[in-house]
């Protein structure tokens, strides 16, 4: 039986890059999913290559009407809600922290944060009222834990996903809902740059490559792979654990 059979889940940011691979490993694997992004071009390319079990609904993380809508949509459209995966974020490129703009700061706390915020609040009450518990996935980074220079604001809100993360899995584990983050190590999809502040030459990445155990970037089906088994019931016991998929970086 497919691992995700009868299991409906709302993958945020899933027009592209880690979340268009979650949203499509979780659909190859009989799940029926709504994509939440307000990336429209890319959500419906994705929804279109398995449009039986992918839908797209334009939301906005950082308003809360906007979750109340795909929420409400899962359950017309589903009749039920069993996993969400929190993946939409955003950053600023890497540079001096003093460098770093208001807006920029805003923009990583509204899309890193608030979003969680607005979700849990949207997903956790709807959980707990169908009563079968449910599974609540949220992308941070090996910054959370590993902070580096240039990215400060950007890791520290990851920290604050993180920290929420295990509180939320303390306090609702009691109603079998499980919160884990998934931590990846940056993806080879045009962001080398916007995390290491580096062109992105092929002398840069050997570089930062040469840091890796297993001497690659992070592949999205490798962080969709990670959300697979802790959104199916061969997760059912792993609550508040940070998944760290970095090829060995941060040893």
């Amino acid at each position: 039986m497919p691992r995700l059979q009868g299991k409906v889940a709302i993958v945020t940011g899933g027009g592209s890059g880690f979340g268009a691979a979650i949203a499509t490993r979780f659909a190859q694997e009989g799940g029926k999913v709504i994509i939440a992004d307000i990336n429209v071009e890319g959500s419906e390319k994705v929804a279109s290559a398995d449009p039986a079990n992918i839908v797209f609904q334009r939301v906005d993380v950082t308003s809360k009407q906007d979750w109340d809508s795909v929420v409400a949509l899962a359950f017309s459209k589903f009749g039920r809600l069993d996993v969400l995966v929190n993946n939409a974020g955003t950053s600023y490129r890497n540079k001096p922290t003093l460098e770093v703009t208001e807006a920029e700061w805003e923009r990583v706390f509204n899309v890193n944060v608030k979003s969680i915020f607005h979700g849990s609040q949207a997903v956790i009450g709807k959980l707990i009222e169908q009563g079968q518990g449910g599974s609540i996935i949220n992308i941070s980074s090996t910054g959370a834990s590993r902070p580096r220079p240039g990215l400060v604001w950007y890791n520290a809100s990851k920290g604050a996903v993180s920290n929420a993360t295990k509180g939320l899995a303390a306090e609702y584990g009691q109603y079998n809902i499980r919160v884990n983050t998934v931590s990846p190590l940056l993806s080879g999809t045009g962001l080398f740059s916007m995390f290491t502040g580096m062109e992105d030459t092929p002398e840069n990445r050997a570089k930062f490559i040469g840091n890796v155990p297993l001497g690659r970037l992070t592949d999205p089906n490798d962080i969709a792979n990670m959300c697979l088994y802790l959104a199916s019931d061969e997760g059912a016991f792993v609550n508040g654990a940070e998944m760290i998929v970095d090829g060995g970086k941060c040893i």
